[in-house]
Parts: structure tokens; sequence; C-alpha cells
């Protein structure tokens, strides 16, 4: 299950591979429960979903509809899918389901009242499942025609099918902006980059109903994969990045600076540019970057003052530059970082690196490129979709920055006499208030990727997070902190139910990039006040160990809860009685408070 995927091999020996996939450990892996509305057969698309699902640490259980039965499902409903209660909900179709398609000699206002009519079977679908479910949809957009009868013009004319299926798409496009719990999956877009000869095959749909060839359908299974680990917070967080003939050509301790190829003297240079400003972007949209080579770090870091260089030093989170062995430097990366090695993409041009890390730590995704080929690094993470996005906040953006932030943090406490010396010279601030539908995105985003400090765990969508903010039986709240060195943006979430005079605490996380600043005694005292208001005695909290979330089982007893209940299982129950309460919070400024 490492890239380059073997997908002939995974059609063949996809009920072994199953077997294997459920009968590994993983502690972690979390159930969802996923509708499967198809235009066409899916059977295939589902199976292959499941492995690349269950690989990522996500037991599907699955409903799927009948044969082209996804609009009946969607807007008129039924009760096994009602009894199902689907956690997200996949519409796949394709150009075959079109059903209001251009004749040759329609004008522009008859094309448009046809895609008007598309649109509004679709929109019918979404409202549906919104309404009956509250879940999020992932719809696909629409591949390439199958067939091209007026050629280049089909792309011109109103009434051409290549230029109808890019308007309609388009219009999804406009819809997923406007409505945050609609997602596309990208089949026009895939199906371009596959080829459309070889993702047509119109044999195998009079046979069989298959929208597109059986052998592209593991393609479409990890593209719609991709989304889900993304919605899930699964997804890779940070690319470890070799630098000799990796991020330039050469070897810069024998090469040196003039010696090295980047910028755009020669083809090889402009590979490696072009490579440069790929990884750029992966930073600017929130991936962490580090670095982990054997070199001097005085020489690799001079590699980067070529003035053809489109990445600095400053873009790099961590910089390991040494002789020791790589899988030992990556460990010292994620330690550093304060993240999972699971959260780890190591690209090196060095099979021998490879095959280390790959065998030392399984768990740190490890693409096989070929060396010299610098594109073959580019497609690597691309058709991984390591880094898939779903959503991109300011947080995302600004991540590389904050990460840099907390270095210069970490700085000043050594510098200083005492601990609350260093939390007092930060001068920090804190908006702590009830869930805003601008943030809805970054609340989920942190439910689904935050493992360590999590006292439940428990996973909840963007559409789950908008539920909860308008139940009038929720207490809900983010946190988010600044001081001196900057803003580290929305760093912490409590959601709170009630359940008669107490108020049962769901979900409690905050990013260990904040952790002992007193962000959590913060959160506490906000909560306290807001269950006081809605007239609570008393606050209930849950501990539910993980293999991740160790560094949280004595939070409530450090708060001064009282233990009620410890199962069998190391699940503990805690209780606070609000009369009396004595805000714990020191050094850090609530807004509003």
């Amino acid at each position: 299950m490492q890239y380059p995927y073997d997908f002939d091999h995974m059609l063949r020996k996809q009920k072994s591979l199953r077997r294997e996939l459920l009968a590994a450990d993983d502690a972690q892996r979390i159930e969802k429960r996923i509708a499967i509305l198809g235009g066409s057969t899916t059977s295939v698309i589902r199976d292959m979903l499941e492995l690349f699902l269950l690989d990522a640490g996500i037991r599907p259980v699955f409903y799927e509809s009948e044969y082209d039965k996804y609009y009946e499902d969607a807007v008129f409903g039924n009760e096994v899918l009602d009894a199902f209660h689907p956690d997200i909900v996949l519409v796949l179709t394709s150009v075959v389901n079109l059903i209001e398609r251009p004749a040759l000699g329609d004008d522009a206002a008859t094309v448009q009242e046809k895609l008007a009519r598309e649109m509004v079977r679709y929109t019918a679908i979404w409202d549906a499942l919104r309404a009956r479910y509250q879940v999020s949809v992932i719809q696909t957009t629409f591949d390439v025609p199958e067939e091209a009868p007026l050629g280049s013009l089909g792309a011109v004319l109103p009434c051409g099918m290549e230029r109808y299926v890019a308007a309609l798409n388009e219009r999804f496009a406009v819809a997923a902006m406007e409505r945050p719990d609609l997602y596309l999956c990208d089949l026009h877009g895939l199906s371009a980059r596959i080829g459309g000869q070889k993702w047509h095959d119109r044999a195998q749909y009079a046979a069989y109903k298959f929208a597109m060839s059986y052998d592209v359908m593991p393609q479409v299974a990890l593209a719609l994969a991709n989304i889900l680990r993304s919605m899930f917070g699964k997804m890779k967080k940070c690319l470890v990045l070799d630098l000799d003939n990796t991020l330039w050509g050469g070897v810069i301790g024998d090469d040196g600076l003039d010696g090295i190829a980047i910028g755009h003297e020669t083809a090889a240079a402009e590979a490696f540019t072009t490579f440069q400003r790929y990884v750029k972007a992966l930073r600017e949209r929130g991936v962490l970057l580090a670095v982990c080579s054997k070199n001097d770090e005085d020489v690799a870091k001079s590699g980067f003052s070529h003035p053809d260089s489109v990445l600095a030093v400053s873009d790099f989170v961590a910089f390991r530059a040494n002789w020791l062995p790589k899988n030992e430097n990556i460990r010292a990366i994620a330690e550093e970082i304060n993240i999972g090695t699971d959260s780890l993409v190591f690209l090196d041009d060095n099979p021998a690196e490879r095959a280390i890390v790959r065998e030392t730590m399984p768990e740190v995704a490890v693409p096989e490129v070929t060396g010299g080929d610098v594109f073959s690094y580019i497609r690597a993470i691309e058709e991984a979709g390591y880094f898939e996005p779903v959503a991109i906040s300011d947080d995302d953006r600004k991540r590389n920055e904050t990460y840099r932030e907390n270095r210069e943090r970490r700085e000043l406490q050594q510098s200083l006499g005492s601990y609350d010396d260093f939390l007092a010279s930060l001068q920090m601030k804190a908006v702590i208030a009830p869930f805003r539908s601008i943030y809805f995105d970054r609340i989920a985003q942190l439910t689904n990727k935050s493992n360590q400090f999590n006292l439940t765990t428990r996973r909840y969508t963007r559409a789950d997070i908008a539920r909860m903010a308008d139940d009038p039986a929720c207490v809900t709240l983010y946190g988010r902190l600044a001081d001196r060195f900057g803003d580290n943006g929305l760093i912490s979430v409590v959601i709170g139910k009630k359940e008669g005079a107490a108020l049962r605490i769901d979900l409690w996380l905050m990013s260990c990039r904040v952790l002992k600043r007193g962000m959590e005694q913060a959160m506490l005292d906000v909560l306290v006040q807001r269950a006081t208001a809605t007239g609570c005695t008393e606050l209930l909290g849950e501990y539910l160990p993980t293999k991740k979330n160790k560094m949280v089982a004595g939070l409530y007893e450090s708060f001064g809860f009282t233990k009620v209940r410890e199962d069998a299982d190391g699940r503990t129950v805690w209780r606070l009685e609000l009369k009396g309460y004595v805000p714990q919070a020191r050094f850090i400024e609530v807004e509003g408070a």
C-alpha cells in the first residue's frame, strides 16, 4: 500500500489484502459509515476504497445504492439508508448519468436551460441529504466525454459536449464554494490525466454498467480516499527532504555552490527549480518542510544561498544535516516539531536511504521515486495524495511561521530564570468563545487530527460541528492564543453536552504546540462560566485512553476533578462541583473575561 501502487495486484488480491489490513493491530483506527449513491456499478470502487481507508486507519462500513438509484435514495430516502445513519455520503455520477444533453443546433439559451435543469436535479440531491442526515457530501465532477463528434469545435460551440461538461463542472464548483458541507472529487481532472481512451470502455459499460474502465477504478477509489483521509485527519503533515540530487542537482560538498544544478541554465537546473517551486507552494498552504541530509550543516545550508534557489533555510521548520543514520534524524525531526512519525513523508533520491527508513519506520510514507528524474518526485507526492486538503484556512497558511515562532519561544525560555518568568514574558492574550461558522473548517480539522492532547478523540465532520454549534443543549468553545511572538491561531476546542444539571465534556483537545502555557486552564475557566450561565452545577469529564493521548491521563485530577469511575479498559469519568470554583489561569489575558 505504498506509492507507486500496484493497482493490478490490488484488483486481483482484494480479499486477501482486506483480511491482512483488518488483522493489523491499529488501536487508532476509527469507524465511519459511508453511503455510496452511484449512477453506475460501484462495487469495484467500494472494494478498492475500503483497502485505502483501512490502510489509512479508517474502517468503513458501507451502504451501497442499487444500480442507478442515486437520485431516488437521496431525494426520497428509504428505510435501509435511514437506519444506516451515514456519517458521509458519496454521490458517484459521471457523464453517462447526464439526462439533459446538448443537441446539435441548440442555441446558447437552450443549452443554458438544460444546464439549469441538470443543476436542479443535483441541488435536490444535496438539499435532501443535508436535511435528512445532516452529513457532508462528496460529489464527483463529470469526467471527460467518451466521444468528441464535433472534434475541437466541441469546446467552442454552446452545443458542444466538451463545453457543456465544463460549464456544468463550473456550476458544481460554485455550489461547493457556497455549500460548506459539499466537497468535490475531481473526476474530470483525473480522467484527463489518465486519458479518455484508457478511461472509457464502452463494452464494459454495456456489459457491466461500469462508468469507467475496470482498470482505472482503483485510481478513482484513491481520489475518494484522499478526500476522506483529509476530512478525518489522516493526511500527512510534514515533507522531509534530502538535499543533494533531490532539491538541487549535484553534491554541494563536492561540487560547491557554483557547481550544483539549480536555475535556468540547463534542463537539469530547470527541473530542480520546478521542484523547488512545487515544494514552496506546498509550504505556502500549510505543509511543514524539514531537511534530512548527510552533510555538514553549514555546507548543507550554503546551498540555499544560491541566487537561483527558490527555497531558503527559513522555509524549513527543522534542519538536520549531519552524518547520523537518516532514520535517527527523522525521529528527531518528529520530536522537535512535536508530531507523530506517521505524519511524515520522506523523499530521497537514494534507494538505499529509502529502504532503511521504510524498513525501520514503516509508519513513515516513503514513496519510490526515480533518482535523476526530478519530475517523479512531484508525481509521487501528487498521485499518492499525501497532503490533499479539503479546505485551506488562514491557520494552515501560517503554520510554518507558527513553528518558527515556537523556536523563538524555546530560545526565550532557555534564557530566563524560571518557567513563570517565561510565561509572564510572553504577554499572552486569548480569545475563547462559542463556535463561529468562519471557524467550522478549522475546528473540524482539529477534531480529526489532534491525538495527543485529546481526552476522548471523538471525530467530527464540519456538518457535525455546525449542528452542535446550533444545538442549545451543547456548550461549544474555541480558543485562539497570541503572544509577543505572533498568533498561534485556533488551537483548542471544547464541546460540552448538557445532561440534567451536569455538563458532560464530550470533547476537549488542544494543539501540543501551546502545551503548558496555561491555555488549558483558561479554557476550563471559561467553560465553567458558560456551564454555570446555562444552569449547570457540575462538570463531568471523560478520559478515553489511546496509544497517543497518555499525556492527558491525569488532566482532570490536576484541575481538581474527583474520579467517579474507572472501567477495565482504562476509561475514567471525573466530576467537578462548580460552586466555589476558583479560576486557574494565571498568565493569559482572556478577551471579554
